[in-house]
């Protein structure tokens, strides 16, 4: 019972050496410690802090020396203007009418192997809804002929009555 101290009005309140068991978030450097990069995943990170260094330098020089020759070539680009305006619509005109004359060959060219794959046999793509459409239009055209008949008996019927002698 010696051991036992009781507490006096004047003791001072002394805190608690921190245990391990709370459940305090660690500290950064503690987590640091714990968590510690192996070699290949140092060289990893600088490789990557290396190279966006260097391209965000690139990235400014490009900026910058394109916004300078910008600025000292200006007077010569509007002096020049009427040269380069006639020359940008023709080259525009021509590059627009060779791209028109390449997509216009390619277009032909797979219509045509479609075709002939078509008409081979082969069944290309789209080819079941071709055999429909042409079924329906024949369909469509047998109706009409025979609604044609029906009504063309009708009408020269009507045409021997209105004019007997006819």
């Amino acid at each position: 019972m010696t051991d036992r101290t009781t507490a006096g009005p004047l003791q001072l309140h002394r805190p608690s050496p921190r245990s391990t068991t709370t459940n305090d978030p660690p500290s950064f450097l503690h987590r640091l410690r714990h968590r510690s990069l192996n070699s290949t995943q140092l060289m990893g990170i600088m490789t990557l802090l290396i190279s966006g260094a260097i391209l965000l330098l690139l990235t400014g020089v490009t900026i910058t020396v394109s916004v300078v020759g910008l600025i000292f070539c200006t007077p010569v680009i509007i002096l020049t203007s009427p040269i380069w305006v006639p020359i940008g619509s023709l080259l525009f005109v021509v590059v627009a009418g060779f791209l028109l004359v390449c997509g216009s060959g390619v277009a032909t060219f797979a219509t045509v192997a479609w075709l002939y794959k078509y008409f081979r046999g082969l069944h290309p793509v789209g080819s079941d809804r071709v055999d429909y459409a042409r079924s329906r239009i024949v369909d469509t055209a047998s109706h009409m002929k025979d609604y044609a008949r029906e009504y063309g008996g009708y009408l020269q019927s009507k045409v021997k009555d209105a004019a007997p002698g006819a």
